[in-house]
């Protein structure tokens, strides 16, 4: 089980059953669940998510109450060793740097601990707030997928990909 990390506004808990419920409701928002798809029973693919044991979950805790979710997983083949990162966001805490200081606490941590010299991230490419968060971490354009992913209107979707080198890393403002 992964630590309790503490950046410097969020905590970052892996997540338990008992999160689920709070977890589906931000996914449900019609701004995050825009950009992260589901199903009909989002309580249910979250349920599946945390048994995975693939990616690791963890709660974005801000002021102790949750807002949000925070994941990764790793390709542990030696020769392409890196992780990826995920996050999705109570809109309520947009635009505050919640996501900036939940994405380097967490990239610190796969660097720090992991020993990961590379991270990727990959939000829609229109998702100008995204980009621009990962941006302040220190996370750089690698380029763009063409209809990388479906959206929640059923259509295809471009990603961008975008990388970390772990000397790259930024410190907080």
């Amino acid at each position: 089980m992964e630590p309790t990390l503490t950046g410097s506004a969020v905590t970052l808990r892996p997540a338990v059953e008992a999160d689920i419920p709070l977890l589906a409701a931000i996914r449900a928002t019609p701004e995050v669940f825009a950009r992260w798809r589901g199903g009909e029973d989002l309580e249910a693919e979250i349920r599946a998510d945390l048994a995975d044991g693939e990616t690791r979950i963890s709660t974005v805790e801000l002021d102790g109450r949750v807002v949000g979710a925070i994941q990764w997983s790793a390709q542990e083949e030696p020769d392409y060793r890196h992780a990826s990162i995920d996050i999705y966001l109570d809109p309520a805490v947009h635009g505050r740097g919640v996501g900036a200081d939940a994405v380097r606490t967490l990239a610190r941590h796969l660097i720090d601990e992991h020993g990961h010299h590379r991270l990727v991230i990959d939000p829609a490419a229109d998702n100008a707030a995204a980009i621009a968060c990962y941006r302040k971490v220190g996370f750089r354009p690698v380029g763009v997928m063409r209809a990388y992913e479906r959206g929640s209107d059923d259509s295809w979707h471009d990603g961008l990909l975008m990388d970390l080198l772990a000397e790259e890393l930024t410190e907080p403002d």
